[in-house]
């Protein structure tokens, strides 16, 4: 996130670190990093993130999401959740269109976006086999998830407006004319998408709790092991939401070896990932970038920036195999 979000400032930023948490702020950092959220160091021991509405109508499914994960450290004992403040509450309103939580600020390093290595992936496995076994703790707490693409009827709206210049920005029309080369394709995965996900809700009964993102980026290799931060869209789901992160070449479509990839998590929990349920939460993923990107560059925008981070990665969806 190169650009910062429209309409707070850092001393809105300190005025709700005081307000909501009674933390005093010295020395604020804007730190250019991750996707979705605006993020602060403060005086090198707090890490705040700030969060828009995106697709939801409210704050409630993040607030949700939120008071999970501090249940999980809490409750369930798990020491690489890395959870907001929860007191007095885990989210703090900035205006009407943002909300601020508050986390400590760990050691470490995150990578980025992409597969694991070796190393790495065996040992955010065992993470997540723990964290799926913890669903006990926080049955009722968490939100489940309905298996609704985000920005699903955006994305259908973008499509039927092909016909309509976009003129949002400098890169609406490039967005609209990647669409319209990829329309056929699009509607063809959303149908894919619509009746894997039907046949998904039959194993409801079988759902843990999930972290969402469990890729590089989100993983916190520090002093003590590896940390799981990020736990904005944790859910009630099937678990490969988190596993088909965890393969060895998670956005690479054909013949594939997830059983190989995954025997880890089979060893400790006993359950034999479901090639079909890895296979949706690929697509789903790449639907996902397309509808918010798309989203992204039909709105008012300028040069450079996020938005032309938008465009570049609207195209590297669209061209996926």
């Amino acid at each position: 996130m190169r650009d910062r979000p429209e309409g707070v400032t850092d001393a809105d930023v300190r005025a709700a670190l005081a307000d909501g948490w009674g933390i005093t702020a010295g020395e604020l950092e804007y730190r250019a990093v991750g996707a979705g959220s605006y993020h602060w160091a403060v005086d090198d021991r707090w890490f705040v993130t700030v969060d828009g509405l995106g697709f939801a109508s409210s704050f409630a499914p993040l607030t949700r999401a939120l008071e999970t994960a501090v249940a999980l450290r809490r409750d369930a004992g798990l020491d690489f959740v890395v959870a907001p403040l929860g007191t007095p509450r885990v989210l703090w309103p900035l205006g009407h269109r943002h909300a601020m939580a508050v986390y400590p600020l760990m050691p470490g390093t995150a990578g980025d976006f992409g597969p694991h290595s070796p190393a790495s992936r065996e040992a955010v496995l065992e993470l997540i086999a723990a964290l799926h076994r913890a669903t006990p703790a926080i049955a009722g707490l968490a939100e489940v998830t309905d298996l609704e693409l985000p920005g699903h009827a955006e994305l259908l709206d973008a499509l039927a407006t092909l016909g309509t210049l976009w003129t949002g920005g400098p890169y609406a029309v490039p967005a609209q004319s990647l669409l319209a080369t990829h329309q056929r394709k699009i509607h063809a995965w959303l149908d894919r998408r619509d009746r894997m996900a039907a046949g998904l809700k039959a194993g409801a009964a079988g759902w843990v709790i999930t972290h969402g993102e469990p890729h590089p980026g989100n993983v916190l290799h520090g002093p003590t092991g590896p940390l799981l931060i990020d736990w904005d869209t944790t859910r009630i789901a099937p678990p490969e939401r988190d596993l088909w992160l965890l393969t060895k070449n998670p956005l690479e479509a054909g013949p594939s070896s997830e059983a190989t990839d995954l025997v880890r998590y089979t060893e400790i929990t006993g359950r034999r990932p479901s090639a079909e349920a890895l296979a949706f939460y690929r697509l789903n993923w790449i639907l996902a970038d397309i509808a918010v990107y798309t989203a992204d560059l039909r709105r008012p925008h300028g040069p450079g920036g996020d938005a032309e981070d938008a465009l570049t990665y609207l195209e590297a969806n669209l061209t996926t195999p």
